[in-house]
């Protein structure tokens, strides 16, 4: 639980980062990719048995990484369209929401059991997350708006799932640091290349806010990642109930950061939602 607890807290820091960054005019995507860099050089620092860059493709979560890498570039992106397409909110309840895909994947593929009040735990947790996020005017979905959440919704959950996948059939907890760090570097790597295709349409400039602003985030994003996963060794908690208490839990600590340093206003949804983020952690916990 202290594990889960250190990712969650992790986790929330990426938001008040990323609030600092509309504050301080910090370009995100500079950011991001600084830091994926500095995540990556945070793994191999923490990574005990020393780094023999050579042995890395033959492990068998190399190739994975590569994926995930471009992954992760690529959902952020969609990520930053739908919030300035559709709107903030919808865009943090179609990331939150995808525990989904990761629980239904515990349950079918490793016959993970939940029990009902595990069940109802889950729900409520997925109405907390919305109710919790709705801090925007409702909006009038199109067929071409609509596309974009479903794609957040969708990448976020298979990432989290392949996150678990390699966690359960190729890792050793020790290499948790070194496969962190791979996944961020193919993340950099992926984002060198982009920026690489956007400079070939316009010069690019180095702005030091934006690598100081990629310090600040690489770090708790390379933590919440590796708590994350040794969250998911946790013999009381099956992978379920881990990603359930992690994802309400983010929502509701970055909530109330957001009221404590950033004097947020929250409406009567906003709290109806902290009140079934409270319900489905201790159904889930407990039960």
């Amino acid at each position: 639980m202290i594990d889960l607890g250190f990712s969650v807290l992790c986790s929330s820091l990426i938001f008040v980062v990323f609030k600092l960054f509309d504050t301080y005019k910090v370009q995100t995507l500079f950011a991001i990719i600084t830091n994926y860099v500095v995540a990556c050089a945070t793994g191999l620092f923490f990574y005990e048995s020393g780094v023999n860059l050579a042995t890395i493709p033959a492990k068998p979560w190399f190739f994975g990484t590569l994926v995930l890498g471009v992954l992760f570039i690529v959902i952020f992106n969609i990520m930053a369209k739908t919030a300035q397409t559709v709107g903030v909110s919808v865009a943090s309840v179609a990331t939150k929401m995808s525990l989904v895909i990761p629980v239904l994947v515990g349950v079918i593929a490793y016959e993970e059991q939940l029990s009902f009040l595990k069940v109802i735990g889950i729900l409520l947790a997925m109405a907390a997350v919305y109710f919790a996020s709705m801090k925007e005017r409702d909006f009038k979905f199109s067929k071409n708006t609509l596309i974009l959440p479903i794609l957040v919704f969708l990448g976020s959950g298979i990432i989290d799932a392949s996150i678990n996948y390699f966690r359960q059939t190729a890792l050793t907890e020790d290499e948790f640091p070194l496969f962190s760090a791979t996944v961020f570097g193919a993340a950099a790597i992926s984002g060198f290349v982009f920026i690489g295709l956007k400079a070939m349409k316009q010069s690019l400039k180095i702005n030091v806010k934006n690598i100081l602003g990629g310090l600040a985030l690489g770090i708790p994003n390379y933590f919440s990642i590796f708590f994350l996963l040794r969250a998911l060794q946790n013999n009381v908690l099956n992978s379920a109930s881990v990603f359930t208490l992690n994802n309400v839990a983010i929502v509701m600590f970055s909530t109330l950061l957001g009221i404590l340093l950033f004097k947020e206003k929250l409406g009567t949804k906003n709290w109806l939602g902290i009140g079934m983020a409270i319900a489905s952690i201790l159904l889930v916990a407990l039960f």
